[in-house]
Parts: structure tokens; sequence; C-alpha cells
């Protein structure tokens, strides 16, 4: 049986060749020269306590849609205000529903990095979702090969982007390890089944615990009891959270929990 991430990955070839047609390469790098970048990497580096990287996403294959009335500048604005360090923002159309649009938006409105969370299957895609504002891309170690992977990295290094290389278990964290100027994330979300297990961040921390960039724990973060976990069993203290802010009834507040497990 085909698994959800294989689905995705198959859909996004199909709609990268369509968007070849409609955009060119020239007509990208045009577009890049009129966007605002800030550094995603440094912002995290710089934060002396906890970096919350917040999510908006109207829809996910697990959840289905988490938002009818989906105003993202909204939801940025509260982010913001709330204390999130950078913004993560879903672009993948089909399954979550995401836009690229929403990135250039947003970072028309707002001075904070903003990564975008897609699924890099193709060098273009760097320029592309550059040419949107966006300061991060990502790299899912299960999606690709590794000679994809190396292209898409040194890609997204000469466009001078911060990269966030995401790992589900412990040998595609060795991987990661050669990554060495990338942020690596840790998905507690096994992106075959869906099945989500913060024990995943603590196994995996173990591979990856010299890495010099920082290391984000990634979904099923429900609440600060599970960042705090999370931080007093590996001392990571950068969290992408997503589901449990856009479906809580007072996200702001959550936000500021999350950030102060460390006081």
């Amino acid at each position: 049986m085909t698994n959800i991430l294989e689905k995705i990955v198959q859909d996004k070839k199909q709609s990268l060749e369509l968007i070849k047609k409609e955009k060119s390469l020239d007509s990208l790098y045009k577009n890049i020269k009129e966007q605002n970048f800030y550094n995603f990497k440094e912002a995290i580096l710089k934060n002396k306590s906890v970096s919350l990287i917040s999510e908006i996403k109207k829809a996910s294959p697990s959840a289905g849609v988490l938002i009818n009335d989906f105003n993202y500048l909204e939801i940025a604005e509260m982010y913001i205000n709330s204390g999130a360090t950078c913004l993560s923002v879903l672009t993948e159309e089909k399954y979550f529903l995401g836009k690229l649009d929403y990135i250039q938006d947003i970072k028309k409105k707002f001075r904070i990095p903003v990564l975008a969370k897609d699924f890099f299957i193709d060098p273009y895609q760097i320029a592309l979702s550059k040419s949107y504002g966006c300061d991060c891309i990502l790299i899912i170690i299960a999606a690709l090969n590794g000679k994809q992977a190396d292209e898409i990295y040194s890609e997204a290094l000469k466009h001078k982007l911060s990269v966030i290389v995401e790992v589900h278990d412990q040998k595609e964290a060795e991987i990661a390890l050669k990554y060495d100027q990338a942020l690596i994330g840790i998905n507690n979300r096994n992106l075959k089944t869906l099945e989500v297990s913060l024990n995943n961040t603590i196994s995996i921390f173990e591979v990856i615990k010299a890495h010099k960039g920082p290391i984000i724990s990634e979904s099923g973060i429900r609440n600060e009891n599970d960042a705090k976990f999370i931080y007093e069993k590996t001392g990571i203290k950068n969290f992408l959270v997503g589901e449990s802010l856009l479906k809580s009834d007072k996200p702001d507040e959550l936000i500021k929990k999350i950030i102060q497990i460390t006081q």
C-alpha cells in the first residue's frame, strides 16, 4: 500500500512540471530582488531562551481542515505578538491547502523569518520559494535519495537560505549530520503512518547531539508539559508547533507558556 509521503511526492512532481512551464528561472530571480529576507537560523541561534517556530496551515492529512475561516495574516500577527521566534508556513497545495502567496503576504507586513514548509524534491523549488520571500526551506530525508538532498541543500546555501533537514529515525539522523550548516528537525510524526511519539526526539537526539546547528523537535507537542518533557530529557529548546496552536482556544497563552519552560 502506498504511504502518504509517496503520494505527496508523486503529486508534487506533477504540479512542478506545470509550474516550470509557467515560471522561468529568470522571472523567479527578478521577483527575488523585490523581497526582504531575514536569517532564520541566526534568529534561533541568537535566542537564549526557548525558540518557537509557530506553524500556519489550513489543513493536514492527519487532522483534515483545521480552520475554516483561515485568516493567515491574523494568525501570523497573533503568533508574533505572543513571542514566536520564526514562522512555518505550509505551501503544499493539495494535502495541506497551502499557498506560496501566504509567505509573500506575511513578509510584506511583518519582519520575521519564515520557513516554506513544503516537500522539496527539485532544486528549482529553491528559487521558486525564495521568489515569494521565504528565508528557510525544508529537506525531508525520507522523501529524497542522497543525491537529491545534496543538490537541494547546495542550492539553498547558494541562495543564502537556511535549511532544516528533517529526520524521522536514527538512520536518517546519521545521514543528516553531513549537512553541517543546517538545522536538524526531529519529526515526532511518522510520515508513512502519521503516528506520533515524543520519544522519537529523545532517541534520535542521541545520534545528533554533537551537531553544531540548532536542533528542533517537531510535531505532537500539545502543550508546555510536552515541551518541558523534551527539554528536560535532551536540552532541546527549539520547537515547531502547529496543530496544537491552531486548535487551541487560547493559542497566545499556550505560546507564552511554552517559551517560559526553561525559567
